[in-house]
């Protein structure tokens, strides 16, 4: 799948202004502001008062004024110092050719801040909103803060998207810290730093957890897998990362696979509802045989059933003579050959490691049409029960006489009778007890009894068996899917009873 980088909407960063005033508004407003220092705009002056002369030149001095009794407090004779040296500042600054200015600027910032924290209140905390607030400039030409809804005074300030803030008011939604970084992400109106927007849009690899890297066309590109929907790196599908030989997702960094011993690995969540073992199948051997019979499909053979490795399901398979059709991956196997098969008697014990596992030689001799079913140990129950229930019609095929059937027909007809099993298993009350004979089961089963024997499937067990269904039904193999698909539509059309008589007399489906 792929995903355009170019979903990043980078801004250079906003223009940083010196004073919230313009050289034009200083000069014209200097006069305005001596005034507003000194009450300049009286023609008539009053005895004592210290209003400034202009001289022709434009300089200004202070007349010498009688000692009066002065009442006033020292913050009061301090602020008036400091007006007076600023008004000295700005009449000098105003006669001034414009490239002389710019130092005036920077020399009159500490004083214009000094008189600025003695009169502005503080601002309030900042508080981050989901919403960008834009304040415009209020009519007689102050400038609101977007951020804190403050009046911006003297000193820096930023403007972005027709928005004045404060340099500390100017956040990221994301991590609530100011952005003073030359780029920032936007989304819609809400500003980012480029890290937290990565890290909130951009996908992550669910195996190694690391940004998903771009491809040489500067697109997003990833793995994504079926049913689980687990994105990952396409790196991982050759890295040798361990894949569940069950659900078939990928194994994550924080959750580290177990090994079965013969080159497969299971996650903990499949493991949890493993069969490990012959004598732990057997229960579940009946109850399928059970769902058999209910659709008046009973065996009188019993055939025996084996829980195998790897390499003696293969060996198995090169064995047999008759050449079934297998997929390049086959987990079970219904044997007509005599054979001596290698069985797994006794559930491996776990310490991180699968270790001491007890196998043993088995003679299958011929008795009928089928000598066994073999099946892969360390697969989830419904998993098991799917395949058992699928093999179980091969021979079920073979004990009552269907010979020389295509692949796609047998095939078809056997994955319609596991995915019939499964469905029913899926639709049962969780709490409803399972359908299994009274066999009591091994006390070596990797369930709890009290939960098998309550039939109580987790919500894990019930998504498993869900992707099982899906892995039928999306299968893309001609003989497993295709010929599922032709079968499953016969059998809902005409019935079970009906397909099979019709596969029998013509060795195909009722269309």
């Amino acid at each position: 799948m792929f995903m355009g980088s170019s979903d990043f909407n980078h801004i250079s960063y906003p223009r940083i202004h010196g004073f919230a005033y313009s050289s034009i508004e200083r000069d014209s407003g200097v006069v305005e502001m001596l005034s507003d220092i000194f009450n300049i705009g009286s023609s008539h002056g009053f005895a004592g008062s210290r209003h400034p002369r202009f001289l022709e030149d434009g300089n200004m001095f202070w007349p010498v004024h009688s000692r009066l009794t002065d009442n006033r407090s020292k913050e009061e004779k301090d602020r008036e110092e400091l007006n007076r040296a600023i008004a000295l500042s700005l009449a000098e600054d105003s006669r001034r050719p414009n490239g002389s200015r710019q130092r005036m600027d920077i020399d009159e910032e500490p004083a214009r801040e000094l008189l600025d924290s003695l009169t502005r209140p503080s601002y309030p905390p900042y508080r981050r909103s989901n919403t960008q607030i834009t304040v415009p400039c209020n009519p007689g030409g102050h400038r609101i803060c977007g951020g804190c809804n403050q009046e911006i005074g003297y000193g820096n300030y930023l403007q972005c998207m027709n928005t004045y803030f404060h340099p500390e008011c100017f956040r990221c939604l994301g991590c609530g810290h100011p952005i003073v970084e030359q780029e920032f992400s936007l989304s819609g109106r809400d500003p980012y730093h480029k890290s937290c927007f990565k890290e909130r849009t951009h996908p992550k690899c669910e195996v190694c957890h690391q940004f998903i890297p771009t491809n040489s066309a500067g697109l997003i590109e990833y793995r994504c897998l079926p049913f689980w929907s687990q994105k990952y790196c396409p790196k991982h599908e050759h890295d040798k990362t361990a894949r569940c030989c069950s659900c078939e997702r990928l194994e994550s960094r924080n959750a580290r696979y177990i090994p079965l011993g013969d080159g497969r690995s299971s996650c903990s969540e499949c493991m949890e509802f493993a069969i490990m073992d012959t004598a732990d199948c057997q229960p579940l051997y009946q109850a399928v045989r059970d769902y058999y019979e209910s659709k008046n499909m009973g065996l009188d053979q019993r055939i025996p059933v084996l829980l195998v490795e790897t390499q003696a399901l293969n060996e198995a398979i090169a064995g047999e003579k008759n050449g079934s059709h297998h997929m390049p991956e086959t987990r079970g196997l219904c044997l007509s050959e005599e054979q001596t098969v290698i069985s797994v008697l006794r559930r491996p014990s776990f310490g991180g490691h699968l270790f001491r596992m007890r196998t043993q030689p088995q003679r299958l001799a011929r008795i009928c049409e089928v000598t066994a079913i073999l099946i892969l140990f360390g697969l989830p129950r419904l998993l098991t029960g799917a395949i058992l229930a699928h093999e179980l019609m091969h021979a079920w095929l073979r004990l009552k006489g269907f010979r020389n059937l295509k692949p796609e027909v047998e095939e078809g007809i056997c994955q319609v009778l596991s995915y019939m099993w499964l469905e029913s298993e899926m639709k049962r009350d969780f709490r409803s007890i399972p359908s299994i004979s009274t066999h009591s089961f091994s006390s070596s089963s990797s369930l709890s009894s009290s939960d098998f024997r309550s039939g109580r499937k987790s919500e894990v067990e019930k998504k498993l068996g869900e992707f099982f269904l899906h892995q039928i039904t999306t299968d893309s193999s001609q003989a497993y899917g295709g010929g599922f698909r032709v079968a499953n539509a016969a059998v809902s059309k005409y019935g079970l009873s009906y397909t099979l008589d019709h596969i029998r007399s013509t060795g195909s489906f009722p269309l």
